[in-house]
């Protein structure tokens, strides 16, 4: 068993498109210095994404700093995360190869910004987990990899960094492939690959250099480009979350503002409107300068009705054949982001797609311990906190599964009085 997973890279290799493979969200996680701001200037670098006064940019501060090119400060944009060579916040970048877009988010590494990472997972296809190869499997990667775990990243990558500082040494990467898969075994972790690289020299980034002639699987780059993402939510049934109602006029009918979230509709479906649960037909379908007979996933339409019904900003349109459960009780893993803990007394804002409505906490069943997967007895939450919460609503919503539907599957808790959001949360 511990031979097989540790060369796992070297055997399952992903495949797909050899033309259009789409877009990749991906993000970069681990823990503190383990190189993820070098490893996406690295990547930016060596796919010659960046454009020439960037490095022109970059090759200036190297200098001032007295260092050799530094690649992470294409990603550490602030100046706070400059200074200290650490990264705070959740930077975005793109770039593209013959094969596929890529956005990338480069997640902070330090336990304190964990909520930030939260954030950058929540839309992301696939996590890059780094390790340094001199300390191996940390606290903060099995956090990592559980938060990824939780959020419902289908697909991670255990990127064992900084290997030109162990002499390359292939026991090195074998050993901690081995501690990471027994970590993940314990976790329900399934289907990771392994890949040794040093992000600072360039070896097994984007190109395989000359130093791990021992490793014959794929590069970072080559698992990126081939992965499988094909939208688990094309596939689903229509979700359809009201924005805005269109009011009828002399030429034009009333309608319902919104994106399609999952699944697709076409003119004659048979719809539901939730929560009233009344049934109609989709009469037609508008954009801003036309009328179609079809929306697909994430069109941005208008949809008008055959029957006059009361559907107002916050209401969703579903499939009649496959609409989601309608519930004023809820059970969540729950997030804290805020500084202030959670108040159960306390009435909270629950913000779910377009719906916002009046929550309290009725209930905290436990905490998670994300290192070891313990369940500890239930506090209430504070920062980076996650666990088990259960809610009750003031109006009905729409909910599923996150790992059925990532749309109707998730909501974020705000505090009335600051307006800030203090918590997100993922129904199981």
């Amino acid at each position: 068993m511990a031979d097989w997973t540790a060369t796992r890279a070297e055997t399952d290799v992903p495949t797909g498109s050899a033309h259009d493979g789409g877009v990749l969200r991906f993000l970069t996680a681990g823990s503190v210095d383990d190189g993820k701001s070098t490893l996406i200037g690295r990547l930016l670098y060596d796919t010659k994404a960046i454009l020439a006064d960037q490095l022109a940019h970059i090759e200036r501060t190297s200098q001032r700093q007295g260092r050799a090119l530094d690649l992470s400060l294409l990603t550490d944009g602030l100046s706070a995360e400059r200074e200290q060579g650490i990264t705070i916040d959740v930077a975005y970048r793109y770039f593209a190869t013959s094969r596929r877009k890529f956005i990338i988010a480069d997640a902070p590494g330090h336990e304190q910004y964990t909520r930030n990472m939260v954030t950058a997972a929540s839309t992301a296809d696939l996590a890059v987990l780094l390790v340094d190869a001199q300390r191996g499997i940390t606290t903060q990667t099995r956090r990592h990899a559980t938060l990824a775990h939780l959020l419902g990243i289908r697909h991670l990558v255990l990127a064992v960094n900084k290997m030109d500082a162990v002499d390359y040494s292939e026991e090195v990467f074998r050993r901690t492939a081995e501690d990471f898969l027994s970590f993940a075994d314990s976790a329900g972790i399934s289907g990771a690959w392994f890949v040794p690289l040093s992000a600072l020299a360039g070896d097994m980034v984007v190109d395989r250099g000359e130093h791990l002639g021992w490793y014959t699987g794929p590069s970072l780059l080559e698992i990126l480009e081939n992965v499988e993402v094909g939208s688990v939510l094309a596939h689903s049934g229509l979700r359809f979350p009201v924005q805005c109602v269109r009011r009828p006029q002399e030429a034009v009918a009333r309608g319902y503002m919104g994106r399609v979230e999952s699944g697709s509709v076409s003119v004659g479906d048979l719809v539901r409107v939730l929560p009233s649960g009344l049934e109609t037909r989709i009469r037609a379908i508008d954009t801003f300068d036309a009328s179609h007979e079809h929306a697909p996933l994430h069109a941005s339409v208008t949809l008008v009705l055959e029957d006059e019904l009361d559907v107002s900003r916050g209401d969703m349109i579903v499939g009649a054949g496959e609409p989601p459960e309608i519930a004023t009780e809820i059970s969540a893993t729950v997030c804290w982001l805020a500084d202030a803990k959670l108040e159960p007394a306390r009435k909270y804002v629950l913000r779910h797609t377009t719906r916002e409505v009046a929550a309290r906490v009725i209930g905290v069943d436990h905490l998670l311990d994300v290192s070891t997967h313990e369940r500890l007895a239930p506090r209430a939450l504070e920062r980076n906190d996650i666990g088990l919460v259960r809610f009750a609503l003031a109006q009905p919503i729409a909910v599923e599964a996150y790992a059925v539907n990532r749309v109707t599957g998730a909501f974020v808790l705000i505090d009335p009085v600051s307006n800030q959001t203090v918590a997100a949360s993922i129904l199981r």
